[in-house]
């Protein structure tokens, strides 16, 4: 068993793009500017923030960081969207979910310009995506399709299975898991919470990726002697024999799975350092895209 470490890819990663931007520097361009909004006082969302802020002072580029309360106005987010959206200096930007009860997710997501939607939720860069064009793709899926490449983990030809039909997750990566690409070439099944016999799908999985939401829900019985398992879940569980009052869980039973895997995704460790990756590297892009 190799455990497939996030930590490492994101590192090189984040070298890459450092050496990129003195490129772009030397040539007299401007510096790729990153703006996170935040709205209200949610701890994770506040923590990953802070976490792409960081991640991209560390590559040189520019960062905003703008706090708003969660008494905010749905109409007076979407002015701020909209000020982001016209402002020259901004080459892509966030608006970090969840976002208050009062607030329509949806909207927000529409009303980010595409060519500054570095997140890659807006429906045009999820089209792009679908048709193989030019675009952002969602910062997760990214990072996983790259974590696997840089592991030079074979995928043409071998049964996918995806746990989990999100948006934001599990069906882009079943997308960019089954397009005719370098990291690709699957027969892709995308299973959720109404597919039935699901451990007999998954137990004919190369490859594995779980993004169910639920901790530790994948159990060695549910796996493949030999398969790759990428774990995409977080979860904060209580444990007063930690310092921070709490241990961070995946979606999958990590002992007893890795036991069985050719590779493993750690928690933490694993997939999360690869979106805040991804995320820099569609910043970089949007340059290009202007």
């Amino acid at each position: 068993m190799e455990i497939l470490d996030g930590k490492k890819i994101a590192a090189e990663i984040r070298e890459e793009i450092a050496q990129k931007v003195v490129e772009i520097k030397n040539q007299g361009k401007k510096t790729p500017h990153l703006v996170a909004v935040i709205v209200g006082n949610d701890g994770a969302s506040r923590t990953y923030v802070n976490s792409k802020v960081k991640n991209c002072e560390a590559v040189g580029f520019k960062s905003t960081l703008i706090e708003l309360p969660d008494t905010i106005s749905e109409a007076e987010l979407l002015n701020k969207v909209d000020e982001l959206n016209n402002d020259d200096d901004v080459d892509g930007f966030i608006v970090q979910l969840p976002l208050p009860k009062h607030i329509d997710e949806e909207k927000v997501t529409l009303a980010v310009k595409p060519a500054k939607d570095v997140d890659g939720f807006h429906p045009e860069n999820l089209g792009r995506m679908i048709l193989g064009l030019p675009g952002f793709l969602p910062a997760t899926p990214a990072g996983i399709v790259e974590l696997l490449k840089r592991y030079k983990i074979e995928t043409s030809g071998k049964n996918c299975v995806v746990i989990g039909r999100s948006h934001i997750v599990g069906t882009p990566m079943s997308i960019l898991m089954s397009r005719n690409t370098e990291v690709g070439n699957c027969t892709v099944t995308l299973t959720h919470s109404r597919t039935q016999n699901l451990s007999e799908i998954t137990k004919q999985a190369d490859i594995l990726i779980v993004a169910i939401g639920k901790p530790e829900f994948v159990s060695a019985d549910m796996v493949k002697e030999g398969a790759v398992v990428v774990d995409v879940g977080i979860h904060r569980i209580p444990d007063d024999s930690k310092k921070s009052g709490f241990r961070l869980l995946g979606d999958v039973k990590y002992d007893e799975v890795a036991a069985k895997s050719s590779y493993i995704t750690p928690v933490p460790g694993g997939v999360g350092p690869l979106t805040i990756a991804s995320l820099m590297l569609n910043t970089l892009k949007a340059i290009d895209l202007k």
